[in-house]
């Protein structure tokens, strides 16, 4: 199967699940720059079980569109590659939405941009269902496109598991 096919396969049986529980997903997205909501609406009929998509690239518009703290991605904090906040990005999502349900993506993609620390592929995801807040850290292999294509597969997954 190819990755599009598997993009649209996770997709579809996402919305099963959210619509069978009368749920709403919101995506926040960094370095994925709104793939996992194109993956989600690539399924006819996701209008009815998706609601956003928040592309927050830049460290302002993160604070700006999902609320996460300044502290968290100013110097001497976590960053915005972090556990911290991919889980401010999830609240937020869900906060200035409608959705009940959320994940966000944040990650170094490549070909530049690492650091010992989070080197290239360094991806962290974040999904919230109420009370189900669950945050990884991931570090996928390959060039730019490659890593943003496993971090889609791994929130696509995630939430799946998420709503088992």
């Amino acid at each position: 199967m190819d990755s599009i096919q598997s993009h649209e396969a996770l997709a579809a049986r996402l919305g099963e699940r959210l619509l069978a529980r009368k749920l709403l997903l919101a995506a926040a997205e960094s370095c994925t720059g709104g793939w996992v909501a194109a993956a989600v609406t690539a399924v006819a009929g996701s209008s009815a079980w998706f609601d956003c998509g928040f592309v927050t690239y830049s460290n302002e518009a993160k604070q700006r569109l999902l609320d996460v703290p300044a502290s968290l991605l100013e110097f001497g904090g976590p960053g915005a590659v972090s556990e911290e906040t991919v889980r401010a990005m999830t609240e937020g999502a869900i906060a200035n939405s409608r959705a009940r349900v959320a994940v966000a993506v944040s990650g170094v993609a490549g070909p530049d941009g690492g650091s010992a620390d989070k080197p290239v592929g360094t991806v962290w995801i974040a999904w919230q269902w109420e009370q189900r807040r669950l945050a990884r850290k991931f570090h996928f292999n390959g060039d730019r496109t490659a890593v943003r294509e496993a971090a889609v597969l791994a929130s696509l997954e995630g939430l799946l598991a998420l709503l088992d």
